[in-house]
């Protein structure tokens, strides 16, 4: 009984530490809208500052917290508000949700560069060298007992604030109708400020009340959030009472998972994952009333034509020959994965671009494809690639059935579990028996990996697996844009738009999402077989949920409603930061800060840069002139290339040079365009014939009011 008590202890400091950050998490979605999945990187980040002013440069315990609670927190909490998430304010849900991801991979990647993560570092508790308190047969430490407390004041205080305070109000008002709160004379700039320092204050505070319990280390602490994401879904996002509740559930299953849990192989990692696997479970079994702040402005998914895009497929292909042939063996290991990733990058479009399911478990489906690869084909059977993809689309068909409840964040947070739980848990189980049969996962921490061999031929060297990858990356997108031009395409963007009415115009909604998760898991699956391929040897901590979300943020960049955003992510993650730590070996961090940095960019260019990329570079394709002079001047310098006359850097800035001036010339030789006159537009025909605008509803109010 002393045992239960004492495990019940650990977990109720634990569950205040949750329930603290979990409150922060409700502060910021219910009064500005938006989900912050930085928030653990804030707290994080929090943490290491506290760390830097007690340890590292000896700093008082109650200076060092007025600095971090006082000063440093609300400027990043002002700074956050003001260059981050106000631009994307008027965005829809998706783009905001996109942005708080950027901030957390790029927080990450920032302490990481600050603070070498390969140095162990502790934070000690508060009042360490006092006597502990016993309270009964339990005894609690000094930092638990503050930990509670300040649980129990944050409860009150933020009660108050929100219901008894003028601001609080004014916060609470602003996320439901911004237009209408500032008719009552609220700022909703104002209340979004307060709202921002106020949650990132409380995250410090969580970061700091749990950073003595455990190694500081940037991804663990930032990924603690999801132990705060299962507390706040207990209140649906809103409820602080139920948010505190959860918390008591998630710290007390920790807690008792530690001492009771069976020595168990197949267990390893349950402890972990077991936030994880109760946000998911949470998720579907709790009711989930109206997502607050969600935007029905939707950006429009271009139709490819089959010209251009038979034409960007032979060029796919031709880019992997050209690179096979002119990439030396330790670039081919460098630069291999260009098309690999770009696969992975793919299957964003059809269920993100078209469909609207926002998902962030597409690397556990290419981790899925990678492991069937490489136990099914020790010696490069090539149909055990068919049934990599196969194995891969069951597993998203999986997701989709409890994914048919879901949407918008909530979707966000299971696909994220779902992750969770798969690297956490289930990745670290060496082996597992399923009705009787034996699979091996990653059982001595990594796999060997070979290539196919197809009618005899073995395809097992950098060269030919790059433009093997080359040419299914040429075929995804081909048939990527044949499924927007088709039935089912269409079906996708009216699902995007609308799930009640695509329902209630006869659609199945777990059709339809069955077959896109399938559709985009089997693309990813697919994209992890071949990348395992040319790593030849694969380990669980390449495609865990942190290292995914790079991948996401670079596609989003892109532009997910474009079939190109596979080759633009394969080659800005394969090979424009892997150049830029190769030329610079320093900027490994750098590199690990890139993709964060133009997620937060988003705002600027929410149809991503490749529409932008294509529409200016088109007239040059379009232009014969200069098309000929590009497709000679590049034969001829990779003739030289491979002739050992020029190395690869000449090669290409050779070909960015040429690329330059032939755009330059046809920009000089092409004559503007006129802009054409536009009839007058009926109002009736507002957003069917023209764009539907931001003062049109405000133009509408006002003609009604005046009838």
């Amino acid at each position: 009984m002393e045992q239960f008590l004492a495990y019940g202890i650990v977990g109720l400091s634990t569950a205040a530490i949750y329930a603290v950050i979990g409150s922060g998490l409700v502060l910021t979605y219910t009064t500005t809208g938006v989900f912050n999945f930085a928030y653990g990187a804030a707290g994080m980040l929090a943490a290491f500052t506290y760390w830097q002013l007690t340890i590292g440069w000896r700093w008082p315990v109650p200076v060092a917290l007025a600095v971090v609670l006082l000063i440093a927190a609300p400027a990043f909490g002002l700074l956050a508000e003001r260059v981050v998430i106000r631009p994307v304010q008027g965005l829809g849900e998706a783009q905001r949700l996109v942005v708080t991801v950027a901030m957390l991979s790029g927080l990450i990647a920032v302490a990481e560069w600050i603070w070498n993560p390969n140095v162990a570092r502790t934070l000690p508790p508060f009042f360490p060298g006092s006597a502990s308190l016993h309270v009964g047969p339990a005894t609690l430490t000094w930092q638990q007992v503050i930990t509670m407390i300040v649980a129990v004041a944050v409860a009150a205080g933020l009660r108050l604030l929100l219901y008894n305070t003028r601001i609080g109000t004014q916060m609470r008002a602003t996320v439901d109708d911004r237009a209408l709160a500032g008719l009552t004379g609220a700022d909703p700039d104002r209340a979004n400020r307060y709202a921002w320092i106020f949650s990132t204050q409380l995250a410090a505070v969580g970061g700091i009340l749990i950073a003595p319990e455990l190694t500081l280390d940037a991804t663990q602490l930032s990924l603690l959030i999801v132990s705060a994401y299962t507390a706040a879904v207990f209140g649906r996002l809103r409820n602080l009472p139920m948010t505190f509740v959860g918390a008591v559930v998630v710290g007390l299953l920790q807690a008792y998972l530690t001492g009771y849990l069976p020595q168990s192989t197949a267990l390893n990692g349950l402890q972990n994952a077991a936030p994880a696997l109760l946000l998911f479970l949470a998720l579907l079994v709790f009711p989930h009333g109206r997502l607050r702040g969600k935007s029905i402005r939707l950006r429009p998914v271009p139709l490819p034509s089959l010209r251009g895009t038979a034409v960007f497929a032979l060029a796919t292909a031709g880019i992997g020959v050209v690179l096979a042939t002119v990439l030396s063996q330790s670039d081919l290991v460098a630069y291999g994965a260009i098309f690999s990733l770009g696969l992975i990058a793919l299957s964003f479009v059809p269920l993100s671009g078209y469909a609207g399911q926002i998902s962030l478990c597409q690397l556990s489906m290419a981790a899925i494809g990678a492991l069937v690869w490489a136990h099914l084909a020790p010696d490069g059977q090539w149909w055990a690639l068919i049934v990599a993809v196969i194995v891969a689309a069951a597993a998203g068909a999986v997701v989709a059935v409890p994914a048919l409840r879901l949407s918008g964040i909530y979707l966000a947070l299971g696909t994220a579990a779902f992750a969770v739980i798969l690297d956490q848990w289930v990745f670290s189980i060496p082996s597992i028996n399923v009705g009787g049969v034996h699979i091996s996962l990653f059982s001595q921490g990594s796999v060997n990996v070979t290539g196919p061999s197809v009618f005899g031929v073995h395809l097992g060297t950098g060269r030919d697996l790059m433009v093997l990858a080359a040419v299914f990356l040429a075929l995804a997108s081909f048939g990527v844009a044949l499924l927007r031009r088709g039935r089912f395409g269409r079906r996708l963007i009216a699902l995007r738009d609308s799930e009640a009415a695509y329902a209630m115009l006869g659609g199945n909604l777990l059709l339809a999402k069955v077959a896109v998760f399938a559709l985009a898991a089997g693309i990813a699956g697919l994209g992890g077989a071949l990348y395992a391929m040319q790593q030849q040897s694969i380990t669980a901590t390449q495609f865990t949920f942190e290292a995914g979300l790079p991948l996401f943020l670079v596609a989003v960049v892109g532009g997910l409603a474009s079939v190109s955003t596979g080759l633009f992510a394969g080659f800005a993650l394969g090979g424009s930061f892997a150049a830029l730590v190769e030329v610079l070996p320093r900027a490994n961090n750098l590199a690990a800060l890139l993709p964060g940095l133009a997620g937060i960019g988003i705002g600027s260019n929410p149809d991503g840069l490749v529409p932008r990329l294509r529409q200016d570079w088109a007239p040059v394709a379009r232009h014969r002139i200069a098309l000929g002079v590009a497709l000679g001047f590049g034969a001829l310098l990779w003739g030289l290339r491979l002739a050992g006359v020029v190395n690869g850097w000449v090669l290409f800035w050779g070909a960015v040079a040429a690329a330059i001036v032939l755009r330059i010339y046809v920009s000089t030789r092409t004559p503007p365009v006129a802009e054409p006159l536009q009839a007058e537009v009926p109002v009736e025909w507002w957003g069917l014939r023209r764009p539907w605008q931001d003062e049109d509803e405000e133009v509408l109010d006002r003609a009604v009011a005046r009838g």
